[in-house]
Order: C-alpha cells, then sequence, then structure tokens
C-alpha cells in the first residue's frame, strides 16, 4: 500500500510517487542517479506511513538533501504536490489514451508474471518515464522498454513469457481455454479470475447452457438433460440399475449428458473462433473433444487444464459452503451425494491424464489462477516465436540509438529527448 501525500489544505490526496520527487530533484539540478537514489531513500523512510502531509514530506526531502550534503540545490528545490504528469499511449492505429498502470500490470500477469512482481515493474517503469520528463510513447516502444527492463532486471524466461504474449496479443488468433472439473473445484471462481487477468469476456460456464436447453427441452423428451452431472444415470433407459456396475452407471450418464451439452458448447467455440475472439468454458462437461469441432485457419490456441481437490474433508467443506453462501444451491444434496460426486471427479482425472490434459489442485485460488495463466503461455510457446525485432519492430534500433547507455534506464531516459 503506497503512503498518501495530503496537500496542505486537505485539498488533494495522492500516492507518494518516487518519480514525482526525482523530477522535482532533477529540476533542482541533482544527477539522476542521485536524484533517484534520494527519491528511494525516501519513499524507504516513508514507507511504514498510511499517510503525510505536503508540508511535512517537503521538510524531510530538504533536511535529506542537507544530510547528504547538496546544498546547492536547497534553494532551487521545489516539490509540486499535484496531480502526476499524464503520459500519452498511442497505439499503431494512432489512439491516444492515458497510461494506465492498472493494465500495465494485468499485461505482465498474462504473461506470467506473479502479481506483486508484476507491480513492482510497472511502478518502476511508471516513475522513470515520469522523472525523465516522458509525456508520449507508443504501444512498441513501451512494450519494448518492457521487455528490456525485465530482460535485465527479472529474468530472461519473464522476458520471453512477456514477448510470447505480446506476440499473441498483436495476432488475430483466437484463444480457447477449458476448464473443468467435478462440483465444488472451483471452476468458475478460477475462470473469473483468470479471464480477468488475461483480459477474456467471454466466459461460458456449461451448466448455464444446459440450463438454457432444459427450458428448450422438456423433461420427458431428454430426461437425462434434467438431471445432475453426478446422477444423470438415473435417467438412462435402463431397467436393472440395480444388477450394473455403479461407477460404470455414473460414467454412462455423464457422458450421455455430455453429448447432448456439446451442441451448444461447439457452437460457442465456432463463433468465438469466427469472429477471432478469446473465450473460456468452464464446466464440468468442457472436455477436450470438444475442440475435434472447431473447423478454423489457422487453428485456435486451445489450452485445457482440470482442476482437482484431491482431499475429501476439502471438498466436503467447500459444498456445504457453497450452500451457506447461496442457499438454493442446496450443498445438503450435494453432499448426500458426496459418493457420486468423488467418484466423478475419479473420472474426470483420468480421462485428463489419458488426453494428456493438466490436472491442477486447486487448494489455493491464487496459486490456482497463477498456475493455469502459466498453462496459456506453455501452449502460447508452441504457436509463437518471434524475436524482439520482429515483434516490437525497427523501433528497437531508434531507441537504442538514442540511448547513452545500455541499460532500459537509459532507453526510457531517451524517450523525452
Amino acid at each position: 500500500m503506497k503512503t498518501i501525500v495530503v496537500s496542505d489544505r486537505g485539498q488533494t490526496r495522492i500516492p507518494f510517487l518516487r518519480g514525482i520527487l526525482v523530477r522535482s530533484l532533477l529540476d533542482a539540478g541533482l544527477d539522476f542517479e542521485v536524484a533517484h537514489a534520494l527519491a528511494t531513500s525516501m519513499r524507504d523512510r516513508i514507507g511504514d506511513r498510511d499517510e503525510i502531509t505536503s508540508d511535512e514530506l517537503r521538510s524531510k526531502v530538504r533536511r535529506l538533501l542537507e544530510s547528504r550534503g547538496h546544498l546547492g540545490v536547497l534553494e532551487s528545490y521545489r516539490l509540486p504536490f499535484k496531480a502526476p504528469a499524464r503520459i500519452v499511449v498511442r497505439n499503431r492505429d494512432g489512439e491516444e489514451s492515458a497510461f494506465s498502470r492498472n493494465r500495465h500490470e494485468l499485461f505482465l500477469r498474462a504473461s506470467g508474471m506473479k502479481p506483486e512482481r508484476a507491480e513492482q515493474v510497472t511502478d518502476q517503469l511508471y516513475e522513470r518515464l515520469l522523472a525523465s520528463g516522458v509525456v508520449e510513447i507508443t504501444t512498441r516502444q513501451l512494450g519494448y522498454l518492457t521487455w528490456l527492463c525485465l530482460q535485465q532486471d527479472v529474468s530472461k524466461k519473464a522476458a520471453r513469457r512477456f514477448l510470447l504474449w505480446t506476440e499473441y496479443s498483436q495476432s488475430a488468433r483466437p484463444l480457447i481455454l477449458l476448464i473443468s472439473g467435478t462440483v465444488g473445484s472451483g471452476k468458475s471462481t478460477v475462470a473469473t479470475e483468470v479471464g480477468h487477468v488475461l483480459g477474456i469476456v467471454r466466459i461460458q460456464s456449461t451448466d448455464m447452457l444446459r440450463e438454457v436447453m432444459r427450458m428448450a427441452t422438456p423433461e420427458r423428451l431428454l430426461p437425462v438433460l434434467h438431471r445432475s452431472s453426478f446422477d444423470a444415470w438415473c435417467a438412462l433407459p435402463i431397467q436393472d440399475h440395480a444388477e450394473r456396475d455403479q461407477e460404470q452407471l455414473l460414467v454412462d450418464g455423464y457422458r450421455s449428458q455430455a453429448k447432448l451439452i456439446s451442441v451448444a458448447c461447439e457452437a460457442v467455440l465456432q463463433r468465438a473462433v469466427e469472429e477471432s475472439v478469446p473465450v473460456i468454458i468452464e464446466g464440468v462437461h468442457a472436455q477436450a473433444e470438444l475442440l475435434d469441432s472447431v473447423v478454423s485457419d489457422p487453428p485456435p490456441v486451445a489450452v485445457q487444464v482440470t482442476l482437482a481437490v484431491l482431499k475429501a474433508k476439502q471438498l466436503k467443506a467447500r459444498l456445504k459452503g457453497r450452500g451457506e453462501n447461496a442457499p438454493k444451491r442446496n450443498a445438503r444434496r450435494y453432499l448426500e451425494r458426496f459418493d457420486s460426486i468423488w467418484s466423478l471427479q475419479s473420472f474426470l482425472l483420468s480421462e485428463a491424464d489419458r488426453c494428456d490434459m493438466p490436472i491442477i489442485t486447486n487448494e489455493d485460488r491464487d496459486k490456482t489462477v497463477q498456475q493455469v495463466i502459466l498453462q496459456v503461455n506453455q501452449e502460447l510457446a508452441r504457436h509463437f516465436g518471434g524475436t524482439p525485432r520482429e515483434v516490437f519492430g525497427v523501433i528497437i534500433e531508434q531507441m537504442s540509438a538514442a540511448a547513452s547507455g545500455d541499460s532500459w534506464f537509459d532507453v526510457a531516459g531517451a524517450l523525452a529527448e
């Protein structure tokens, strides 16, 4: 959480930004390295405070300048506590928008970076751009600068994943993400969070598709459709249920229901491919066979994962919690049929293993979301492999030639010239 700077009259409240202080110190006559070090020191000194007044902060900066022997800049130093300068970002079509740290962080997270690290990198880049006096930047310049920062300050793997996600984002290839799992495995929650990070607005639940089909088809015509996935076998046209293998009956019922719902799922996928938009299908029926019906050239980037809760006690607790948070979901019914739900999960995991579909144990939501995103990036590596110059264009040579050094700090500073 950033320290909030409150103006002397209490009229404005803005986060402390190291880049603003760096710019003020540069205007006062300090070199960038010295100004950056002083601003970093000040950030560390007030980092444990929720708020600080602008007057108190000015006093602290003056004392810091004096203690470091920078007496010559005290008179010219001024700290303008106003809203940060607006950095305009221009895309390849010439459209302009304000630099958004939130969007930049999400883009880094979409490339597989953890949330905390993504925030740090974005803040570091933003403050350097502010301190350099950059008021306008293109998306390709920003992309290359971000890649360079990751390459030098984070890791080559992180830079490579960012390059892959950037190349994919510039392509017209649709992304299909299937998230399967039994009742209570967390499919909907994980799909929503993954969709937010990846910028995917089309998230389709197979449960919702099944409900629509139920409304359109009377139970007497398709009784299997009107049962839950774990007890669909009860509606099969079989007279000797008691004499059959119960686990096989459960599988047969599930497969019969999944075959019916696959018609609607395939229509959703084909529409997404035709419009070249990414889509997430989540649900107990989101199986790998759905992709067999998708026809496009080039083929979509398809990612499939199955979520699992491997401890029976934990899955029961989740089912009970669903009932408390949404009473109409009738947790008691799920708990009474827990053995069937557990058996269905065993079958789904076996099918995932047979189809080489990654199985992710969903014990912690944030970790699970991170693992799903990494699976997406791993699949992207099979379809994309452009070099930085191919992804960012000749902007690389232009920016590097203008810089006074090889570091991304130098390249960022050259953007304002």
